[in-house]
């Protein structure tokens, strides 16, 4: 049997450990395995690498992915769909593990419908996957940003400042619950919660008569209740995303504006997903990677690996991408108990 493996949408720690557990299984199984170069690109356009064990070393601890990835997909060109099959009969793959997000999975759920031998493994530091509760990336993320909050609560104790982190979160914020739980953040916006700007400058001034210094955790996708701030119109990228980033800034001018308190912003961006990923993140990404070689053995197309209840289990891959994954309100009235 012939594996392809390709690795679509932003980077995420832990790629290259699926990329690893794959190789390694389906190696013992007397497979072999290709992966197309750049996501879908790659398969559309027939450019890939041999992938075996050996190629493999080093690869558990290494941040990104050595396959390269896009947003592009098939979807978006004229002969896309006919280009990737011509490739696939070309090169006499039996199965394609797509690892990717949202974007990446949906793709590859509608690649399967159409006769495509395609099966999928979550990705992404967002946490927003349906149908697992946990996705690779998101423990480093979380890990990354937990670190950075608690260096900034020194230095706002030192200047008795109030410190806005701005962390990933397009659609949820499980980054931002996560890690201002971790770091003690005094208040985390998401935006599960549309926030008022008046409540959350009121909590800050009643937490700074006792002369404590605040960190604000923010998700770039937080947004504030409607006629409460003023924002800027929503403006899209060429794949139709939101582009995002800034919300952190407002929000620290209007504190300043409405309390006095001096401000300052921190905006993690990208440093949450570059870098090596953690001991968690190289675990359950090795055994997303070998879960899925078994699934590609047993022929397991249009499904994909989800982490359940402390196991691997296998999903519909059109159930799994029919809508996000949100922050349990339990654990948001956790966080909420230590806000300000």
């Amino acid at each position: 049997m012939k594996l392809a493996v390709l690795t679509g949408g932003g980077d995420a720690p832990g790629l290259n450990a699926v990329i690893r557990g794959v190789v390694r299984k389906a190696t013992e199984n007397g497979d072999e395995v290709i992966g197309f170069l750049d996501g879908w690109r790659g398969v559309m356009e027939n450019e890939f690498m041999e992938l075996d064990v050996e190629g493999c070393r080093g690869l558990l601890t290494r941040g990104g992915t050595v396959l390269g990835t896009t947003r592009i997909n098939p979807f978006m060109r004229d002969d896309g769909r006919d280009a990737c099959r011509r490739t696939l009969e070309a090169n006499g793959v039996d199965a394609l593990i797509a690892i990717g997000g949202e974007g990446t999975l949906s793709c590859a759920h509608e690649m399967y419908k159409l006769g495509f031998p395609v099966l999928g493994v979550p990705k992404t530091i967002d946490n927003d996957i349906g149908s697992t509760e946990m996705t690779f990336g998101f423990a480093t993320a979380v890990d990354i940003a937990t670190e950075a909050i608690g260096r900034l609560h020194t230095t706002a104790e030192s200047h008795d400042r109030v410190m806005v982190v701005e962390v990933m979160g397009r659609h949820v914020g499980h980054i931002a619950t996560w890690a201002g739980l971790a770091g003690g953040a005094s208040l985390t916006l998401i935006p599960e919660h549309p926030f008022d700007i008046a409540e959350v400058a009121d909590a800050l001034q009643r937490r700074h008569k006792r002369k404590f210094a605040s960190i604000v955790v923010v998700a770039e996708g937080a947004k504030p209740v409607p006629g409460t701030l003023d924002i800027p119109e929503d403006s899209f990228d060429e794949f139709g995303h939101i582009k995002l980033g800034g919300i952190g800034e407002l929000v620290a001018r209007e504190i300043t504006d409405r309390t006095g308190f001096e401000t300052r912003t921190t905006v993690l961006g990208y440093v949450q997903r570059g870098g090596e990923p953690s001991a968690f993140d190289r675990v359950l990404a090795t055994w997303y990677g070998v879960e899925a070689a078994s699934m590609a053995a047993d022929k397991a197309f249009g499904q994909m690996v989800a982490y359940q209840c402390g196991s691997m289990t296998r999903v519909d891959l059109g159930e799994a991408v029919a809508g996000l994954k949100y922050v349990n309100p339990d654990l948001y009235k956790v966080a909420s108990t230590f806000m300000a």
